[in-house]
């Protein structure tokens, strides 16, 4: 798995189980996925993402987004 598969499952993996907690305990946790969407777009623009940076240590193989 590449680096730009993994930063994807991961954020669409915390999206959709704070969806579900919003759902089954409280709606405060849509700013959970709200943070997410807000660093999915800086790093769209900016080109620097943290979980990549941390994988990236982890050896997780570079992708073409992410380099």
């Amino acid at each position: 798995m590449t680096l730009d598969r993994a930063v994807m499952l991961f954020a669409g993996s915390v999206i959709l189980i704070s969806l579900g907690l919003s759902q089954l305990h409280h709606p405060a946790w849509l700013w959970l996925t709200a943070f997410v969407g807000a660093n999915l777009a800086q790093a769209s623009f900016t080109g620097f993402c943290p979980l990549a940076m941390f994988l990236k240590r982890l050896g997780v193989a570079p992708g073409t987004a992410f380099n």
